[in-house]
């Protein structure tokens, strides 16, 4: 393996030692297309890494609500993220790289990394790379890491939380290829904070709730857009791309929801070793329910399409910030984890339906365009 990487610029708004990002610039790069017209040229074909989504600016009602969620369930957090992280220390002991998928995996993965340093005093590297549904994982990102911290290196995959587990087996068929490619072993094991799908072994929580970082885009996770791969923008020795948006530094609120959780890491601790302890002991186990729970939605509403079925607190949120809604499912209309959803789907005259029995608190349907006069 003789390639050589060159070392990444600096982006995004966390402070340097949190994180890494192994991404190129493309902040000069007009790559936003408006929801419709995006959501039009996805289910035409066109890959959603080929294009950005007009980010979302959100109101000062829905500001309001983000950080009143954050300061209800900063504690519960906290929690989710000492828990997953003694898991991580448990098994990998002091020698782990953190390697969090851009972008919802940024925030968590930060969190994990301040709380090992706080708790145990280990500043564990931390990289922020891209993994792309149905392109793989940035190799160049992997192979850039392990030329920094050694062939044998111990990689440990971050995620936000899962849905239908589709990121969790791009994941899996990554480690495979990048063994059949370079004879790299890898660990295609995904930490998340919430795993309502049930398709990891490593969670802070299965519970669907909202984590706040959801109810934002770049805004918490460090000024950085989606990720990008497009062969006129990206090289065949460069990162996939990403724009980082600094024109909204004075909106941004990534730090803030990083240091509104940290402070409850020390109180944490101790429940969260007694979980982590449980479950290291009896493995939790992955049935993939989720999944099954989507098909079951798709074959009731007549959905060909699986993408367009988004599962989940988090992927539902993204559905109404940044794709054309058809309707959203919900367990139930009390479920306090859904204020925002509702929020967001009267702001768009999106219909709320009640569909009880998911494993999820609620599910986002994408419109299918297909069929419909141009």
């Amino acid at each position: 393996m003789n390639k050589r990487i060159t070392p990444p610029v600096r982006l995004g708004s966390y402070p340097p030692a949190d994180v890494t990002f192994l991404l190129k610039d493309l902040s000069r790069v007009s790559l936003e297309r408006a929801t419709e017209e995006r959501e039009r040229a996805i289910q035409s074909g066109v890959h959603y890494s080929e294009m950005l989504p007009v980010e979302y600016q959100p109101t000062a009602q829905y500001i309001e609500l983000f950080h009143e969620t954050l300061q209800q369930s900063a504690g519960k957090v906290a929690l989710a993220v000492a828990v997953v992280s003694e898991i991580i220390v448990a098994r990998r002991g002091k020698g782990a790289v953190l390697v969090s998928l851009a972008r919802a995996g940024t925030p968590i993965g930060v969190l994990i990394r301040r709380y090992i340093a706080e708790i145990y005093g280990w500043e564990f590297p931390h990289y922020s790379i891209s993994i792309i549904r149905g392109k793989g994982i940035d190799e160049n990102a992997i192979l850039y890491i392990l030329q920094q911290h050694g062939q044998d290196a111990d990689l440990q995959f971050i995620d936000g939380w899962t849905g239908k587990g589709a990121i969790r087996k791009v994941l899996i068929e990554a480690c495979d290829r990048l063994h059949r490619k370079y004879g790299i072993r890898l660990n295609d094991d995904l930490a998340v904070l919430a795993d309502p799908g049930h398709c990891s072994g490593t969670f802070g929580t299965r519970e669907d709730y909202l984590i706040p970082s959801a109810c934002l885009n770049s805004t918490v996770s460090g000024l950085m857009s989606r990720t990008v791969l497009r062969d006129d923008l990206i090289g065949p020795d460069e990162f996939h791309g990403a724009k980082f948006y600094k024109e909204w530094l004075d909106t941004d609120q990534s730090n803030v929801f990083i240091d509104s959780i940290s402070p409850y890491f020390a109180g944490a601790a101790a429940e969260a070793r007694r979980s982590a302890m449980d479950m290291l002991d009896s493995p939790p186990e992955i049935t993939w329910q989720g999944l099954r729970d989507i098909q079951n939605i798709q074959q009731t509403f007549g959905i060909e399409d699986i993408n367009l079925v988004k599962p989940g607190v988090g992927e539902t949120t993204r559905v109404l910030l940044r794709r054309v809604p058809w309707k959203i499912l919900v367990d139930t209309m009390d479920n306090p984890n859904l204020r925002h959803i509702l929020l967001l789907a009267e702001d768009r005259g999106v219909p709320v339906e009640v569909f009880p029995g998911m494993t999820y608190s609620c599910c986002g349907i994408i419109k299918p365009l297909k069929g419909e006069s141009e």
